[in-house]
């Protein structure tokens, strides 16, 4: 604590009257000489350590049963004696639900209560918030601090964080591209001697058979597991293979909604529903817990999820222990009119990390990520120790699963690594490789998955110009689509028609008209501007 400038004088004025009194001749009042000679030191005063600081760090709360303390366990406790102790901060955690990512993050922020490092997959909401200048300028700090991030990230990566030529977010980088995946039970094709379906016609037919012979014995068979919308379970490409042919300009600035061919898209999904071939009550399902427990039980024949979803261990490992012979078989079921398989694959970032404008410890923050960006940190972070949470084999890690304070609440610790998606060994053909074997038994699985998800693909056009439309509705617009896709799917076959027309003409007048019309400019500008 500093001294008040009056207690500085009057200490000052005290010590200047001592010394004129010992310098004076008035030996009465001088010390006598003493045979005692007294201990002086020539060391300097120590100053009482600064406390530390609190470093507030967000991480994703995905609910997985016997989880670890996500502020104490073997990653953190690496966190703050490697970083922490060397920084002079502890580094806390702020759990925030997955399944409520933007929400939670908006009432953080409007409570001035976001941690210091947060993140979002939303790039309307950092569009948002830098414009409402709600997140802190990056160049200054990442030039400062954070080289050793910049040089692992590269400029490709970063640009993705740039609004109006200034760097507001930190993209991680994507190692992984393979984005969603489709899995169907390969021991009940074998028992029905059914093949693997390689359109929609063939799907239905082999839904049906799952419906109706039931070749798992099971009591309330699932043809095609569901959950609510953007919970985890997808419909994989199946939109895609039912959009018609568009130019460019149309395919990247109209919203799906338009497309021609999406509405018989969710016609499609309507029918399987009414005919119980979906799960009955996925509506239901905000969370995605019982969609797992079904596929996990061994109910569930077909699904979609990310491409690497059966093979993590939160549910091959109680699918096997609750089904020895279940496999599940990755499959590219969906041709479009062109007889492609075309779907969606990640662009080369991911999650955004942003600063917000509230916090105290922005310098403290980019060190925290620059020091990430440091190769053996990622991968003890990614691996942890060897013989205790990994192991070689020809050059490449193989995970131990733990439970307990080693157990990883997501892939490769994606969680508690924000600078990169995706294992980060230096070398993609390694990274693949990692990829695979991170799925001990289940590794021509897992390389089959990501060569079928990394086929066919298209990306999201990136707009150099944020879009002020979608900054103001986009979260509005997001939200009414899941909405939208829930009642389109369990409406009643004869009202399916005009719920459609009604819902479309309601998204549009919330903001996706304006959307659309300024995705026109802008992708028209930046064309022009290449030529």
């Amino acid at each position: 604590m500093k001294r008040k400038p009056w207690l500085s004088y009057v200490l000052t004025l005290t010590l200047m009257t001592s010394l004129l009194a010992a310098c004076s001749g008035n030996t009465a009042n001088s010390p006598q000489p003493s045979n005692h000679t007294p201990q002086t030191s020539n060391a300097p005063e120590e100053k009482p350590a600064d406390p530390p600081a609190t470093l507030t760090v967000g991480i994703f709360d995905r609910g997985i049963q016997g989880q670890p303390d996500l502020n104490n366990n073997t990653w953190t406790r690496y966190i703050n004696e490697n970083f922490g102790k060397a920084n002079n901060a502890v580094v806390k955690f702020v759990p925030i639900p997955r399944s409520q990512e933007v929400d939670k993050l908006n009432v953080l922020m409007a409570a001035d209560e976001a941690p210091d490092v947060s993140f979002t997959y939303d790039g309307a909401t950092v569009s948002r918030y830098a414009k409402i200048n709600g997140i802190m300028e990056l160049d200054e700090l990442l030039e400062e601090h954070g080289q050793q991030l910049k040089a692992y990230l590269g400029e490709t990566v970063l640009d993705y964080g740039v609004y109006n030529g200034k760097q507001m977010a930190i993209p991680a980088k994507r190692t992984s591209l393979a984005w969603n995946g489709l899995f169907i039970r390969k021991d009940w094709l074998d028992k029905l001697g059914l093949p693997v379906p390689t359109d929609q016609d063939e799907l239905y037919e082999t839904l049906v058979a799952f419906r109706d012979q039931n070749p798992g014995g099971v009591d309330g068979v699932i043809p095609w597991g569901v959950a609510a919308t953007g919970m985890n379970y997808t419909f994989g490409n199946l939109a895609e293979s039912f959009w018609e042919e568009q130019t460019e300009e149309e395919f990247v600035t109209i919203p799906g909604w338009l497309r021609p061919g999406n509405k018989e898209y969710l016609r499609f999904l309507n029918k399987l529903y009414n005919e119980k071939l979906i799960s009955p009550d996925f509506a239901l399902d905000k969370t995605a817990q019982q969609a797992d427990a079904d596929v996990t039980n061994g109910k569930v024949g077909f699904f979609g999820a990310n491409w690497d979803y059966p093979l993590r261990q939160n549910i091959s490992e109680p699918l096997k222990a609750n089904v020895p012979e279940a496999e599940f078989l990755p499959v590219d079921t969906f041709k479009n009119y062109e007889g492609k398989y075309k779907k969606v694959a990640y662009n080369e970032n991911g999650i955004n990390v942003i600063i917000p404008k509230s916090s105290k410890n922005a310098e403290l923050a980019m060190k925290y990520l620059n020091w990430m960006a440091d190769p053996e940190v990622l991968f003890f972070l990614q691996y942890g120790e060897a013989g205790v949470n990994h192991e070689m084999a020809d050059g490449i890690p193989q995970v131990i699963n733990q439970t307990g304070d080693n157990m990883q609440t997501s892939y490769l610790n994606l969680d508690y690594t924000l600078v990169v998606n995706g294992v980060e060994l230096g070398d993609q053909e390694k990274n693949i490789k990692a990829l695979a074997a991170s799925a001990p038994g289940l590794e021509s699985v897992a390389e089959l998955s990501y060569k079928i998800n990394t086929t066919d693909t298209y990306t999201h056009y990136y707009y150099e110009t944020p879009n002020e439309a979608n900054i103001k509705f986009g979260k509005t617009l997001s939200d009414l689509t899941k909405q939208m896709t829930d009642r389109l799917i369990v409406s009643k076959p004869a009202e399916f028609d005009a719920l459609y027309d009604q819902l479309v003409a309601e998204y549009m007048e919330a903001g996706g008209q304006a959307v659309m019309e300024e995705n026109i400019k802008l992708y028209q500008a930046q064309e022009q501007s290449k030529s």
